[in-house]
């Protein structure tokens, strides 16, 4: 083959009587393994580590027609381009000359360029079979090719909106906190690879074997109220045109969020996942850039059409009343002990009667009742398999008192039209939640004296979590990182204590992960009820 025109890239590795003599021979450069194989087709040298596990091509089987099979997990590629026959990661292949009786080989490496693009397209491989291993070798193959970490993010946010029937899920919330978490530990390579591994990862779970989910292309021009009217018609074809004709007319995030926020505390939306999407929407626009801007936007704006309302079902039909005669009395005080023992009724009542008072002082009242609702929550729900499909409750039920209540700080703090509606829905899951308590746990069991040590050791702890659910890592992800938001920020006032116990307590307790026997009970009363 041809030498090429920078001689000091080749190598000399071996004669070629050695090579014809034993059919194959393993040589270094530097940090490279490099095997030659001399085959019916001439000389050919490939990477000796199979992309796949790294186990030794050295050790392979060579047909006739320069097929080289990996013998640890089968993995055949073409050594003529390292083509992989299966459709996995692609073998690194070398140039390779004779110059006179000696075998040489180029080890010079392709341009940085082509090998981010060849990372990010093994990365997409992995990303659509969802292999966990493999996204993480292709992580690190974009980094040591001078490709950012988020680059791979961004990608898979492009690979993976149009494959969520339904919108946003904690995949992208998680990104949002995963991609922080990279952030605050970019020094440590390690942990930053860990981070964005993370949220690739639930990424490809939640659209693993999901077909094209369009968003269409019509685009109207935007205006606030016929926008909120489409979402709160559930019309997402007319929401998504709206959407798409402000951006197209050059709108961004920033220009959505109210309407956005406003459509999230519309109703009382999928207890509180809407407006957390709004917020981790606005800070994965702001850490990635406008490029992810109209995928996460449409994405968004789906689940805001699709998203549940429970504050249409007989449990919380009260929370419509009371968000009418918020703030009617401006000399009633907040009563914190009956909130504390409060049911759902009761506790719109006691908020909507104290609504004159200063929004901050209301809302560090609920996330302190809140955290004690976690820190109190009754075990029995989560093991228990004799109870009614309406008490199947757990732990993760329980934290979104928590994670919602930071995302209504921050948005009502930005637009305080908003917080009778925040504060309102964060007294439905204060009064939800009472009933999933058992009041005689002891709280000092769980109390932390030192809330930086405490901080520090918890969100290391994330980077090596042991969880194979993806849905239970992430809520372990969101729920710290919005209670440490909330401590820095002093907003738990005189219930931060309970809040730091009640995210020691969820984090070291046990969560049951499945269920069998309560589901095969409860199946068999629905379909009994059937007739």
């Amino acid at each position: 083959m041809d030498d090429g025109a920078n001689p000091s890239t080749w190598l000399k590795a071996c004669s070629r009587d050695e090579l014809e003599r034993n059919g194959r021979k393993l040589f270094r450069a530097g940090a490279k393994q490099i095997v030659l194989f001399a085959t019916p087709k001439g000389l050919r040298a490939c990477n000796n580590r199979c992309p796949h596990e790294g186990y030794p091509l050295s050790e392979g089987t060579l047909d006739s027609d320069c097929r080289l099979t990996c013998n640890w997990h089968n993995w055949k590629f073409d050594l003529e381009d390292g083509a992989n026959l299966y459709g996995g990661d692609r073998l690194r292949t070398y140039p390779v000359a004779l110059r006179g009786d000696d075998v040489w080989v180029d080890v010079s490496d392709p341009p940085a360029g082509e090998r981010q693009a060849e990372a990010i397209a093994h990365l997409r491989d992995a990303f659509v079979d969802k292999e966990y291993d493999r996204i993480a070798r292709d992580l690190v193959r974009l980094k040591q090719a001078g490709g950012a970490l988020t680059d791979a993010l961004a990608a898979a946010i492009l690979w993976s909106h149009d494959r969520l029937e339904f919108g946003w899920t904690h995949a992208y919330a998680g990104a949002a906190d995963w991609l922080a978490l990279a952030d605050e530990f970019q020094t440590d390579p390690e942990r930053a690879l860990v981070a964005v591994l993370e949220a690739l990862t639930h990424m490809a779970e939640d659209s693993l074997r999901e077909p094209e989910h369009g968003y269409g292309e019509e685009s109207i021009p935007y205006d606030e109220s016929s926008f909120l009217a489409a979402i709160e018609a559930q019309d997402e074809a007319g929401a998504l045109a709206r959407l798409r004709g402000g951006l197209d007319h050059g709108l961004g995030f920033a220009d959505f969020e109210p309407a956005l926020s406003r459509a999230a505390l519309g109703h009382y939306n999928d207890f509180g996942h809407s407006l957390i999407y709004v917020v981790k929407c606005g800070r994965l626009v702001e850490r990635l850039g406008r490029h992810v801007e109209r995928p996460l936007l449409q994405s968004l704006v789906r689940g805001l059409a699709y998203t549940t309302r429970e504050d249409l079902i007989p449990e919380f039909r009260g929370y419509a009343k009371a968000l009418a005669k918020f703030g009617a009395d401006p000399a009633r005080p907040l009563d914190r002990d009956a909130l504390r023992s409060a049911g759902i009724g009761p506790a719109l009542d006691l908020v909507a009667a104290a609504g004159a008072s200063p929004p901050l002082d209301l809302y560090g009242a609920l996330l302190g009742v809140n955290a004690e609702r976690l820190l109190n929550f009754d075990l029995a729900f989560d093991n228990r398999n004799d109870k009614p499909v309406a008490d199947n409750a757990n732990w993760l039920d329980v934290t979104h008192g928590i994670t919602f209540a930071n995302a209504v700080r921050l948005q009502c703090g930005k637009f305080p039209a908003l917080w009778p509606a925040g504060l309102l829905q964060l007294a439905c899951h204060a009064g939800r939640n009472l009933g999933f308590t058992d009041p005689r746990q002891d709280p000092s069991r769980w109390q932390v004296p030192d809330a930086d040590r405490f901080f520090e050791t918890e969100v290391a702890a994330l980077f090596d979590h042991g969880i194979e659910e993806e849905i239970v890592a992430i809520h372990r992800v969101k729920t710290l990182l919005a209670a440490r938001e909330e401590w820095r920020a002093g907003a738990a006032g005189e219930g931060g204590p309970h809040l730091l116990a009640a995210v020691n307590r969820y984090l070291h307790e046990p969560i049951k992960g499945r269920h069998p026997r309560r589901t095969a009970r409860q199946a068999m009363a629905f379909v009994a009820r059937e007739g």
